[in-house]
């Protein structure tokens, strides 16, 4: 069965990606109204009631808000590392070690720690049984080379792109927000976003979406613009990149 996966929306203000194989559906992060949750999937012919769970990556408001409404209403396991899950108000919250592995249906759905200013945080790798990887991290203040030995392999992946550097430095932000944002503990850069691209590549990566990028810090054109400068610097000819919507849907495959 074809494997299909979109970003609902990324960005400070709420974060949720979608993975189905037509049979098995789940989303990763419910960071908006669970109004929003509905009519995203409605827009692409899917429905709240066909989820199978909700797999968390850490605690923050725009990634999980719409999950204590969207679980009162329907029957699904939430998932999540157990200092995150203690976090979550909703019922049906399983807690689990930082690494975990779960099965959906035709997926495996397998956890790896990520850095954040969070009780904890993680991304995720799919894995189906056709042969489909995919990877999603956001919400990492650097990059690991655990982090990426869990990308590698993946075909496509949801990486974060959060902000341009000078528009951080000379925004409005005070200090030590600016501080936290560029810290281990806070987000990708562009730059360093397009350093692994080459690493992806040579490891089977051919589709990126960047995603979470900032309102305030980044634009499309300069997350994209910078991750196509690695792109054509190292020969990354047949990988394609895009920018996730901040507030709309984003096919990545």
């Amino acid at each position: 069965m074809a494997v299909s996966a979109y970003t609902l929306f990324s960005s400070s203000k709420g974060n949720s990606s979608f993975i189905t194989d037509g049979v098995t559906s789940f989303l990763i992060d419910a960071g908006a109204s669970a109004k929003k949750v509905k009519e995203a999937l409605s827009s692409i012919g899917q429905s709240v009631d066909s989820l199978c769970a909700i797999y968390v990556t850490h605690e923050h408001t725009d990634h999980i808000c719409g999950i204590n409404c969207l679980c009162k209403k329907f029957d699904f396991p939430v998932h999540a590392v157990s200092a995150t899950a203690a976090k979550i108000d909703a019922k049906n919250v399983v807690a689990h070690e930082m690494r975990y592995t779960e099965t959906a249906g035709d997926f495996i759905i397998t956890s790896f720690p990520t850095s954040h200013d969070s009780k904890s945080s993680c991304g995720y790798v799919i894995e189906h049984k056709s042969g489909m990887k995919i990877g999603s991290m956001t919400d990492t203040g650097y990059v690991t080379p655990d982090m990426t030995d869990a990308l590698c392999g993946c075909y496509a992946v949801i990486l974060e792109s959060n902000y341009d550097d000078e528009m951080l430095i000379n925004g409005i932000y005070p200090p030590d927000l600016k501080s936290r944002i560029r810290s281990n503990r806070g987000h990708l850069s562009n730059s360093q976003s397009a350093q692994i691209l080459p690493l992806l590549y040579k490891n089977g990566t051919r589709r990126v979406l960047l995603a979470h990028l900032s309102p305030e810090n980044n634009t499309y054109e300069k997350a994209l613009d910078t991750a196509l400068s690695a792109k054509d610097k190292y020969g990354l000819y047949d990988m394609e990149i895009a920018c996730a919507d901040r507030y709309g849907i984003t096919r990545l495959i």
